[in-house]
């Protein structure tokens, strides 16, 4: 236990240093007051370890917003609100898959990733050249 509290010690100590050194080069400090940004530098630190974590809730999307989110041409991103033919792209840039974005804003499990123009034009243009037919 207590190599396990002079390594955080030793940790918190290096941290202070390159905070203190990286505002120092930057900033011109007094030598006479180089322990008190020292000491407060240490003080923010360990208030961080005391503090609980937060956790941003996101906000489950209504009925209405989810139906007002599909349109025929481009589904609404509840990202950041942008109309998008596919969201998988889209959500793979926010280290999202379709489940977790589901789960993630209260969407139900048959929530679309492609807007209905596009999957119905994807549809004719494989029927148009007979994909997934036989003989």
């Amino acid at each position: 236990m207590t190599n396990e509290f002079e390594a955080r010690e030793r940790a918190v100590v290096d941290l202070v240093a390159d905070i203190v050194a990286a505002y120092v080069s930057s900033n011109s400090v007094a030598s006479g007051d180089m322990p008190a940004v020292i000491e407060c530098v240490q003080a923010a630190i360990a208030g961080l370890a005391d503090r609980q974590p937060v956790i941003a809730a996101t906000p489950k999307a209504t009925g209405a917003q989810i139906r007002s989110s599909i349109t025929h041409d481009a589904l609404i991103s509840f990202i950041d609100g942008k109309p998008y033919k596919a969201l998988r792209r889209h959500l793979t840039g926010h280290r999202l898959d379709p489940q977790t974005y589901r789960q993630r804003y209260g969407l139900p499990v048959d929530y679309p990733m492609v807007a209905p123009s596009y999957s119905a034009r994807r549809s004719e243009i494989s029927r148009s050249f007979h994909i997934g037919k036989r003989g």
